[in-house]
């Protein structure tokens, strides 16, 4: 299946369209239990193919989504990175908004990889489909996300967090922090 995907290029990295070779891999780090520790639970291999499905979709309709990263030099699949517009059961507080997101291999940690490739779809976002605010959201848990986050000049906005619409509100992962990063704000550290 085709996608309307952008093609992005780090120094290191390659931002891709989907491809169906992708599924295994992307299905093996969905459901490795140290990667999804995070979320609310490891994915089957379907629940990962329909969310790998739900991406080609919004990239079709939206122009951009979730989408895979690997290194140029080998091809290797490490995982995805990109912007997402939410599509929950219920909207967000700070609805309508651009969140961006990551979920990597554990192979694939400590190396800079997400930085790297969210800094390039900042890039994108910002630069080439203008943007005035991208943000991002994990549980307070989540210090590594939270980590890459601030890595990438995104300031924590406490006053924001919130109970994720997808979770009863006694889950123990219905509790999200909040971050943001205004295109402003981004320019002057670009300038840098």
């Amino acid at each position: 299946m085709p996608d309307a995907s952008i093609l992005l290029e780090t120094d290191r990295l390659l931002l891709r369209p989907w491809k169906d070779e992708d599924l295994e891999p992307f299905g093996q780090i969905c459901a490795d239990p140290e990667v999804m520790r995070f979320f609310p639970e490891v994915l089957t291999r379907d629940k990962s193919d329909s969310f790998v499905s739900r991406c080609r979709q919004k990239a079709v309709r939206d122009g951009f989504c979730m989408a895979p990263v690997e290194v140029k030099e080998t091809g290797e699949f490490l995982g995805l990175v990109g912007l997402n517009i939410p599509a929950y059961d219920a909207p967000l507080p700070f609805d309508p908004c651009v969140e961006i997101g990551w979920r990597l291999k554990r192979t694939a940690w400590g190396k800079g990889y997400a930085s790297e490739a969210a800094r390039e779809w900042l890039r994108f976002g910002f630069e080439t489909i203008g943007l005035e605010e991208i943000v991002a959201f994990t549980i307070p848990a989540n210090l590594p996300s939270q980590k890459v986050m601030e890595r990438i000049g995104m300031t924590r906005d406490p006053e924001g967090d919130f109970l994720h619409p997808n979770l009863p509100s006694d889950h123990p992962f219905a509790k999200h922090v909040l971050y943001r990063l205004k295109k402003t704000d981004w320019m002057f550290t670009a300038q840098r």
